[in-house]
């Protein structure tokens, strides 16, 4: 495409020759389209001949030649030598009859083209990088919405499969899910999210690799044979949890991963499975800084049929609330002795009280329960409930109501 001319302005009227030789020795130059130039050389060409300054709706088109720069994949600083390398060659090349032995005149020209050059790059950069910021913001809203659509796990396979190429994910391998949470809050998670994925990438190499946050967490989707020797099952949480602490060393980090899937539901079933983990170790060991997915697979059957577990918790501890003072001590000593496997010397020392108070409880849980952890099915029964107690987060919650 040729220069552009606004009409009734020629540097050499009858010819535009000497301005499309110009563009095109440019363009090949910078490896550049020439209709990159096309609202661009006659402004120059205008002010090396007239000395005039471009107006308003001359750089606004220059502007929109710098988003079209953008969107065709054209650097920035590689659209302004364009753009440099087009100034000095116009000035070399303007036609003899448009010269003048008069210096001052060559000074004026000079400056002239000098201020259209440094409004037009101006004009230029500003078009790209509007151009640049709706490009970046349109590509994070495809890869949120393609996040949403992988970690759900309800979309088109077939559509997910072609969406996850640009992202380098190749969907017919098992992948793995891990999820990490901050214990201080939420503050600097997207941070967080940009360190550990060059930390994951450098691991596993740069496809197959994605890092991002989700409800205030940061997601980590890694294939489970990645190129490296890199740890394999549970470990995957500790080498995250070590990751965040190198790069973030103040920060307190909790660190659930699910278990290997192949496919595209596959991610979403482990993504789920490292929801879950996190949220029962929230409740159940809150102390825990790594948790995995199949250390708590008794704890999702339990989780998952609520009216179950709270008929469970309300007929074997329920009596256990008429207790004065509440039945929390009772339900902290079953937690640690069925913790410390059944071994009572090690439940006192986790509780900090004597034997003799870990037995008497337990007795008095007996006497009142009609359950008795010597018994292999009232253990069973009381700690299963015991479990269920603390994921619906009884006594401190009411139980729900009976249907």
């Amino acid at each position: 495409m040729p220069p552009s001319r606004r009409p009734g302005r020629s540097p050499d009227p009858g010819s535009d020759g000497w301005l499309d030789a110009v563009g095109a020795a440019a363009a090949k130059a910078a490896n550049a389209p020439l209709d990159l130039l096309s609202d661009y050389l006659p402004l120059l060409a205008d002010a090396a001949v007239d000395g005039r300054r471009p107006e308003s709706w001359e750089l606004d088109a220059v502007r929109d030649l710098g988003r079209r720069a953008a969107a065709q994949g054209v650097g920035a600083r590689r659209a302004v030598d364009f753009y440099l390398s087009a100034a000095w060659r116009l000035w070399r090349a303007l036609p003899v009859d448009e010269r003048s032995s008069d210096p001052e005149k060559v000074r004026r020209s000079a400056e002239a083209v000098l201020r259209c050059l440094d409004d037009a790059v101006g004009a230029l950069v500003a078009g790209h990088q509007a151009e640049r910021q709706d490009l970046v913001r349109h590509e994070e809203a495809l890869r949120r919405e393609f996040v949403d659509d992988l970690l759900r796990g309800d979309a088109d396979v077939a559509q997910m499969v072609q969406r996850a190429e640009p992202f380098g994910i190749d969907l017919g391998k098992p992948h793995r899910v891990a999820l990490a949470a901050l214990r201080d809050g939420q503050d600097g998670i997207g941070r967080s999210a940009i360190l550990l994925e060059r930390a994951m990438v450098d691991r596993f190499g740069d496809r197959d690799v994605l890092v991002t946050t989700k409800d205030g967490r940061v997601v980590v989707v890694v294939p489970s044979r990645p190129a490296q020797p890199a740890p394999a099952g549970p470990e995957l949480g500790d080498l995250l949890l070590h990751e965040l602490r190198r790069l973030q060393p103040s920060r307190g980090w909790r660190v659930a991963a699910g278990r290997s899937f192949p496919g595209a539901y596959g991610v979403a079933r482990s993504y789920e499975e490292a929801r879950e983990a996190l949220t029962f170790a929230e409740r159940l060991e809150p102390d825990a800084d790594v948790v995995g997915s199949r250390e708590l697979l008794v704890h999702r059957v339990l989780g998952r049929d609520q009216t179950a577990i709270t008929d469970l918790v309300r007929d074997v501890l329920g009596p256990l609330a008429a207790v004065r003072g509440g039945p929390d001590p009772l339900l902290e000593t079953l937690y640690e002795y069925f913790a410390a496997g059944d071994v009572a010397t090690e439940a006192a020392r986790r509780l900090h009280v004597s034997v003799r108070t870990v037995t008497y409880r337990l007795a008095r849980i007996r006497q009142l329960t009609g359950y008795a952890v010597a018994q292999p099915q009232d253990r069973f029964a009381l700690h299963a409930a015991v479990l269920g107690a603390r994921l619906l987060d009884w006594p401190s919650r009411p139980l729900p109501a009976e249907a």
